[in-house]
């Protein structure tokens, strides 16, 4: 990734286009149909602009001052600087108001009943596949290389992780159930030092570094290894602390007078972690932790169970440009939050896509199990076997990975399986070590079909 171009000084401009004779083409600048973003409605960067045609006869720096003049009425400051001392801002623009009522409405009001992540019964079930997903998905943006069914195995069965990406995996599953404990609570700088510690648990060169800021001798720098470019450089060691009390006020700062919406006060705590970087690795996956800290703190329940680092992974060079286009220009938040408002959307999407599969292949086994002796027998969590059984013939369960995907008690799990294969004959038992495990038949549709008939001649009896 290359650096984007620095957008001209505004002062630079203005001082420019205000001391040329033709007195009308400046005054043009502030046409009030100028808004922050282009005729689009995109609002892009001046690395962007200045390869576009601009209205009329205009140069690209005379559209660019315009915008800029535009975007300069709306910015709102926030209680939080740059390395350099420069405060924060950004752009209430119409497309992240039409954004962030989308988002309230699919993230924090009701989801119809009917919807299995709604379901007292069900939802626990989804909640796991989530936080797993998740942490899948934010390790391998920083490098994790395991695959998804090895890490899902591993996070379900319980198992200890075998070598590092897997450790990253097993870090990011933990951090994700203590947000989840710690959702209620006023966010510390020692709240932020635990998640710390959680995701970088043996992943680290040097094990006391968890939890805990870099010091001056760190010398740290987001590089793009690919083409030895630097692209930024965090600030100074020293005044991390002060930095971070001051973004756990703003974290916290729910009912001051400056209202801020609570995704983007999300956005933007994920943001100033990036930017900050204060520790020595394990920053990206901190700031993606914080965000869902903060949407769950202020009441959007639903973010528990998405996975926004999935879909930040189909394109990671746009979540870096984001933070390159705000560091660049006038240290402009838009460029983020209009990306990560985005991520939130398709990551909202793609979850209630997910659930619309997983009730229509529920619906299917249920409806090949309608009338048949075994209808209401069968709980949602032994209709789930059967639904994955019949796609993977000759697949393992064990009783951990079944408790753990569920979150019941071993006890549960143990006579859930149980009755799927001594009672009702539909997977097989095995001995595996000194525990049972559980074995789908490759004629699992036939068997389906054995255990109606067997149920059927017992009633004509």
């Amino acid at each position: 990734m290359k650096l984007p171009l620095s957008p001209p000084s505004f002062e630079t401009l203005f001082s420019k286009f205000s001391q040329e004779s033709d007195r009308e083409r400046f005054i043009r600048l502030f046409n009030p149909n100028i808004g922050p973003t282009n005729e689009d409605g995109r609002y892009l960067h001046w690395d962007k602009i200045r390869h576009l045609q601009p209205p009329e006869d205009w140069s690209s720096e005379e559209y660019w001052l315009a915008l800029k003049m535009a975007r300069r009425k709306l910015y709102k400051r926030l209680p939080i600087t740059s390395k350099s001392g420069a405060v924060f801002q950004f752009c209430m623009t119409d497309a992240i108001y039409r954004d962030l009522h989308w988002i309230d409405q699919n993230a924090a009001g009701r989801i119809s009943m009917d919807k299995p992540v709604a379901n007292p019964h069900t939802r626990d079930t989804y909640l796991v596949s989530s936080l797993i997903e998740e942490s899948i998905s934010s390790s391998q943006l920083e490098g994790a290389s395991t695959t998804r069914n090895i890490a899902k195995e591993m996070l379900r069965q319980g198992r200890k992780p075998k070598d590092h990406s897997e450790q990253m995996i097993f870090n990011n599953y933990q951090a994700m159930k203590f947000i989840r404990e710690y959702k209620q609570e006023k966010l510390t700088p020692a709240i932020l030092f635990e998640l710390h510690r959680l995701l970088t648990e043996a992943t680290l060169e040097d094990a006391n570094k968890a939890g805990k800021f870099r010091g001056a001798d760190d010398d740290i720098h987001v590089v793009d290894a690919t083409a030895s470019v630097l692209l930024h450089t965090p600030p100074d060691a020293i005044e991390l602390p002060s930095r971070i009390e001051r973004l756990c006020r703003f974290a916290n700062d729910l009912d001051g007078q400056e209202f801020i919406h609570p995704v983007i006060r999300a956005i933007i705590l994920h943001f100033m972690i990036g930017y900050d970087h204060p520790f020595i690795d394990g920053n990206g996956r901190t700031a993606r932790a914080l965000f869902y800290w903060s949407m769950a703190n202020q009441q959007y329940w639903l973010m528990e169970f998405i996975s926004i680092s999935r879909i930040i992974k189909q394109a990671p060079a746009q979540y870096g440009r984001a933070y390159l286009y705000t560091e660049t220009d006038d240290n402009d938040l838009t460029y983020f939050i209009l990306h990560q408002l985005e991520v939130i959307k398709k990551a909202i999407t793609a979850l209630h896509n997910y659930l619309e599969v997983k009730a229509a292949e529920l619906h299917t086994i249920e409806k090949r199990l309608d009338g048949s002796a075994l209808q209401g027998q069968l709980n949602h969590r032994q209709l789930a076997i059967l639904r994955h059984a019949l796609d993977h013939p000759n697949a393992i369960y064990s009783i951990q990975e079944h408790q753990a995907a569920h979150k019941i008690s071993y006890q549960t799990a143990r006579t859930d399986l149980l009755k799927l294969a001594d009672d009702y004959k539909i997977l097989t038992k095995r001995k595996y070590g000194n525990q049972f495990v559980f074995v789908a038949p490759p004629d699992l549709g036939q068997k389906l079909a054995d255990v109606e008939q067997i149920y059927q001649d017992r009633k004509d009896d």
